[in-house]
């Protein structure tokens, strides 16, 4: 794993307080009126150029093709949004289409893609406008590479409706702060007819990224802490003497019990995921914030409740990670350097200026594609349940905001891994070993 200095500025508290206060000064205009840089100068969006836009959140593709309708129609600037297939992975496809040399104008990326491609493919934007704006900034070596799409939170998404409805009694998201806690509502379920209330995605990002995810993230917080505990890793620690280690294993393992796809845990399909939470049928899945769009297609009623308790570690109910949603800046948006013109990579800038200050771009962030933003001028407020409870949660300082730079292939590999752990075809063992190998093959 190639060595970078990462500086991430990371004010999650402020920012929660901000979105919802609504600071900043409203801006409105089209992108030709709005700056494009620390300097100042106007653009000229009107001419007949196209820029590419590589997306990587397969949920809002839909929703960005008619954002980029919008911004076509408004700035004369012809936008084309690039899908990155299901199951694909971001990084193995820009590098084939880098190789190809093809690449978008434009790339969302995971932040740690953009650790390893950034300064050979991407353009500086350590001067652009919008940096004012935004309390999540990550810089490689101390220049800015990526522009913040959206926060994103994660931890256990809860239906409150189905739980109330099962138990016959009032459900209080804050009470699970604890392992056990967890289990005893799960075992209450259980044994009131919901007998597997759990939905665990089988899919190897969701277990090798966003679930293993937590062993880092929840080290003390931050980003500096999860970059720690990876050092350690990578220098030879057992994963088996790591506190967090043990705690995510005895909670994966307590989602394999009451998992609803038990029969077949590999069998499980994405979006009848969404479907049985949705309707009821179960009552927790651990997921994030962007997984609204699969949920409200699943029939989701508008007078259900939903919102997130986090991924319990352990029994201290004083402890963050147990009182508290992982929510950061997780996607990240480069401007290709190597092969854009300058025409385009000028169109691009507007169209990021565009996203933060004119009013349909800010609506189009939170609204059509109902995201979270990153910088605190956008005066939209999601309007879905899971997105509000990370806000409200942020201004009550009740997030922590690690976000984990980890190999491309940690989540293919750890995945992999995963899927045969959950699946009872490997043991607590062989798992330990296979991460332990994994992070000392990375020094």
């Amino acid at each position: 794993m190639k060595k970078s200095v990462i500086t991430t500025a990371l004010c999650t508290l402020a920012m929660g307080s901000l979105i919802l206060a609504g600071c900043g000064k409203k801006e409105t205009g089209t992108a030709q009126q709005q700056s494009s840089g620390g300097s100042g100068s106007t653009t000229t969006s009107k001419s007949a150029v196209t820029i590419t836009f590589l997306n990587s959140k397969g949920e809002i593709q839909e929703a960005l093709e008619d954002i980029a309708a919008e911004y076509t129609k408004q700035s004369g600037v012809k936008l084309e949004i690039v899908a990155c297939g299901a199951g694909e992975v971001p990084y193995t496809k820009i590098t084939t289409m880098y190789n190809s040399g093809t690449p978008p104008t434009l790339a969302m990326l995971d932040t740690t893609d953009v650790v390893a491609l950034a300064k050979e493919y991407a353009l500086d934007l350590s001067n652009e406008r919008w940096t004012k704006e935004t309390t999540q900034l990550t810089k490689i070596d101390g220049t800015l590479y990526s522009f913040p799409f959206c926060i994103e939170g994660r931890g256990i998404i809860y239906n409150k409706t189905a739980i109330e409805k099962k138990l016959g009694r009032t459900f209080d998201p804050n009470s699970i702060n604890s392992y056990s806690a967890f289990e005893s509502i799960l075992q209450e379920l259980s044994s009131k007819g919901m007998k597997y209330p759990v939905v665990l995605s089988k899919e190897d990002w969701s277990l090798g990224a966003h679930q293993l995810g937590f062993i880092y993230d929840t080290y003390d917080g931050t980003s500096d802490g999860s970059a720690k505990i990876i050092n350690d890793l990578e220098n030879g620690m057992d994963p088996k003497n790591y506190k967090r280690y043990t705690q995510f294993l005895d909670t994966l393992d307590l989602l394999v019990k009451y998992n609803i796809a038990h029969a077949d845990p590999l069998g499980a399909d994405y979006d009848e995921g969404a479907l049985q939470l949705a309707t009821g049928e179960a009552a927790f899945w651990a997921n994030g914030c962007w997984a609204w769009p699969n949920i409200k297609e699943g029939g989701a009623s508008a007078t259900d409740e939903f919102g997130f308790i986090p991924f319990v570690l352990g029994n201290d109910t004083a402890d963050f990670a147990n009182n508290g949603i992982q929510a950061s800046a997780t996607k990240q948006v480069i401007i290709d350097k190597k092969y854009a013109t300058a025409e385009q990579q000028q169109a691009a800038k507007d169209f990021l200026n565009w996203l933060v200050y004119d009013t349909n771009g800010q609506k189009s962030i939170v609204q059509t594609c109902a995201l979270i933003p990153a910088c605190t001028n956008n005066q939209f407020r999601p309007g879905d349940p899971l997105g509000a409870d990370i806000v409200t949660r942020m201004a009550a300082n009740k997030t922590f905001s690690s976000s984990f730079i980890a190999p491309s292939d940690h989540w293919s590999v750890m995945g992999a891994h995963l899927q045969k752990y959950i699946s009872g075809n490997s043991s607590r063992e062989e798992l330990t070993e296979n991460l332990s190998k994994y992070w000392k093959s990375q020094k």
